[in-house]
């Protein structure tokens, strides 16, 4: 009970429903409440003659009718706003599809009060569904005491649809799902999943674990999200799994929380799209807008920066990076960090054919700039300097100062495991840079 009210917008604090009486379904219920002088609304009103307060009894009729629109057994149809109607039976509007959908007293119409009410009193409390106009429903209410009516109003309600749950769905209690996601059958919703608004989750999907997921964020048929991680030093500790806004998740895409070794999180952006089989290990970041091909897969501990592409059936080892407008090939495997702005493929082993121009240029990068990254790769790859005086001669060359070039030459110096700078043949090289 307490759990469907916490769905009324401003509810007063106590809970004013002793118990329900009678209910039938879509139409009425009628409960009971005890009126005690322990009431904390009694101290210090009307000294000597505690009265309970008339918006009060509107609090406590408003919560009847809340638990009768929302209980998982109402079937109700809301009529278009021009039919002003209602009607029982088989609908649209099913209150365990309403998973958060809340309750706002909008109104309170021909309200009258005609007898006090005191300490003692058992108050029952009547509510009688009556006209709906779209999401507004006007309600009957009344309370009686010994039989005889000590308030009458008619109520009206909006009610702001949540999510819509297939009854064939699990999904636990405690989860959290937002306003117009969907959840289709058979999925599968963990108690500690935060789902925001507007999400699909598919059709024998599961979401599970410490797993937070934003709006707009779409989830295949069998991908699964939020598991524990593949990794023999995990013992259960309660790790997360964060997910940011309008990503896409394709089927049997599988997503795995982080570790306590790792830092305990794996992250990944907005603007994502993960194609079908594709496996991000535990403590994983991913940016934003990347894109990953079919069967790509990232080991523990990899980081993967804004607008990358990685395409299907490549893997990037544990502790590896993949810097910013990166391109990998298919079925690469990428064993060092990958470089920003590139393009790396090949297994045996990676090597760098050039600048990812055709992404650039469609991110908007200008002429100056490309010409300036392919001046700096040329001395990475094509002069016979060795990295670190490669990298002296890029900084001391004024004509290649761009913030591009800077994060090029950090993103090199910063790199734990090294970085990938075998050249690649030369046909192949011509080509991406044509």
């Amino acid at each position: 009970m307490t759990a469907v009210l916490d769905r009324l917008c401003h509810r007063y604090p106590a809970l004013l429903v002793d118990t329900i009486a009678e209910h039938e379904p879509g139409r009425r219920m009628v409960a009971v409440k005890n009126v005690s002088v322990n009431e904390e609304f009694f101290t210090g009103h009307f000294p000597g003659k505690p009265l309970m307060p008339a918006v009060l009894m509107i609090e406590a009729l408003t919560q009847v009718a809340t638990l009768l629109l929302l209980d998982p057994s109402t079937h109700l149809s809301l009529a278009s706003p021009d039919s002003g109607s209602l009607r029982a039976g088989p609908s649209t509007y099913d209150a365990r599809s309403l998973r958060g959908g809340r309750v706002r007293l909008r109104g309170v119409d021909h309200a009258k009060f005609r007898k006090q009410v005191v300490p003692g009193d058992r108050l029952k409390l009547t509510v009688t569904l009556g006209r709906v106009r779209g999401s507004v429903v006007r309600a009957a209410a009344t309370a009686e005491v010994d039989g005889q009516t000590v308030a009458e109003a008619e109520l009206v309600l909006v009610i702001t649809p949540g999510a819509e749950i297939d009854p064939l769905a699990r999904v636990h209690p405690g989860a959290v799902i937002g306003e117009g996601t969907t959840v289709g059958a058979f999925a599968v919703i963990g108690p500690q999943v935060k789902i925001g608004r507007h999400c699909k989750i598919g059709a024998s999907s599961v979401v599970d674990g410490n797993t937070a997921i934003g709006d707009g964020t779409e989830i295949f048929p069998f991908a699964s999200i939020g598991l524990p991680p593949q990794d023999l030093k995990y013992k259960g500790e309660d790790t997360k799994l964060v997910i940011g806004e309008r990503n896409i998740f394709r089927e049997f895409v599988t997503i795995h929380r982080g570790t306590a070794g790792g830092g305990g999180i794996t992250t990944i952006g907005n603007r994502n799209l993960f194609m079908n089989y594709v496996h991000v290990a535990h403590d994983c970041h991913v940016g934003n807008e990347t894109i990953f091909g079919p069967h790509a897969t990232l080991g523990g501990h990899v980081g993967v920066a804004d607008y990358v592409n990685v395409s299907a059936g490549s893997a990037v080892h544990q502790f590896c990076r993949v810097g910013p407008y990166a391109f990998i090939g298919g079925y690469s495997v990428i064993t060092k960090d990958a470089l920003p702005y590139g393009r790396t493929v090949g297994s045996r082993p990676a090597r760098v054919f050039g600048l990812n121009l055709i992404g650039l240029r469609r991110r908007g990068f200008s002429d100056d700039t490309l010409k300036k990254l392919r001046a700096a790769y040329r001395y990475l790859m094509q002069s016979k300097l060795n990295t670190t005086q490669a990298m002296v001669r890029i900084e001391d060359d004024r004509a290649l100062k761009c913030p591009e070039v800077d994060n090029l030459v950090q993103f090199i110096r910063t790199a734990p495991r090294g970085v990938i700078l075998r050249r690649g043949g030369k046909r192949a090289d011509d080509s991406a840079e044509d």
